[in-house]
């Protein structure tokens, strides 16, 4: 029998039982990878991150969502097992920030750790911007997001953008346009492909504070329908307002996103000048996986 410590920690949230839950696994250093997604598909998260040994870095991380497909990039996956490890001790003393790297894939990042207010917060670079070309057409993109054309805004251009994953950036006229989305998956999907991004970042701005957004993610094609928090889909929304002008250098963007589905979450971003994205967490609850 083989015993891994495991839990779940709700990221970008203040208070349990809000954010973006990340089921974390510990010790699976030896385990085949069949077996990683198999674990990933029990937990039924959007994700789960195996956190391991690294001969490269302090810590390698191996991300799964619960359809078994492996995700890179620094989002909630990787921030969540930071702040796993904080709480637990394995950082060591965090009153002034520390820097640590993690293995993602073929990268080695940076993460900034510190405890701050009774949490641990941490602090993420993201990859410089690249951009897909703009949408031609509104009327697809709305019927596939089960949306009028005029609920959608053309500037910004709806756009893949990507600093670790490409998603396809939609701007809608209000925060009540991006709650009346009842998007169709394969529609969407046959939108994504072609724009070159692998979900949807539909979002608007507070129209009495240009610095303050409200957004829901959907990445039908990787089998998360819906995401509560999704700082990859963040860190590019961001980085592209700043190329258009609508932001500047060290700037921030708060983005409230996962209010629909009753997991409110709270990310920021800021211009440095590739986006940093940020946050904190709260863990719910630590226990052993017995395999």
């Amino acid at each position: 029998m083989v015993n891994l410590i495991a839990g779940l920690v709700d990221v970008f949230a203040d208070a349990p039982l809000n954010g973006n839950p990340l089921a974390v696994v510990e010790g699976a250093d030896h385990i085949e990878d069949d077996v990683l997604r198999r674990i990933a598909r029990e937990f039924n998260q959007s994700e789960t991150t195996f956190v391991l040994k690294s001969d490269r870095a302090d810590w390698k991380l191996r991300s799964f969502t619960a359809s078994g497909a492996e995700v890179f990039g620094t989002r909630h996956n990787a921030l969540g097992a930071w702040l796993w490890l904080g709480y637990d001790g394995q950082l060591g003393e965090l009153t002034t920030p520390k820097t640590f790297r993690q293995e993602i894939g073929d990268e080695i990042l940076p993460i900034a750790i510190e405890a701050r207010d009774g949490r641990i917060h941490g602090r993420m670079k993201q990859a410089p911007l690249k951009l897909s070309p703009p949408l031609s057409s509104l009327d697809t993109l709305g019927e596939a997001l089960g949306l009028n054309t005029a609920d959608l805004c053309s500037d910004p251009a709806p756009r893949a953008a990507d600093t670790g994953a490409a998603h396809l950036m939609v701007r809608a006229r209000d925060r009540q346009s991006v709650d009346r989305a009842e998007p169709s998956a394969g529609k969407l999907i046959q939108v994504l492909g072609p724009a070159g991004a692998q979900g949807c970042y539909l979002y608007a701005f507070d129209a009495a504070d240009p610095t303050t957004a409200y957004a829901r993610f959907f990445n039908p094609a990787m089998g998360l329908w819906e995401d509560s928090a999704t700082g990859t889909a963040a860190g590019p929304l961001c980085a592209y307002l700043g190329s258009i002008g609508l932001l500047t250098n060290g700037s921030k963007l708060l983005i409230e996103q996962g209010t629909r589905m009753g997991r409110k979450s709270f990310l920021q971003v800021r211009l440095d000048p590739d986006p940093e994205l940020s946050g904190s967490g709260v863990v719910v609850f630590r226990g052993m996986l017995h395999l």
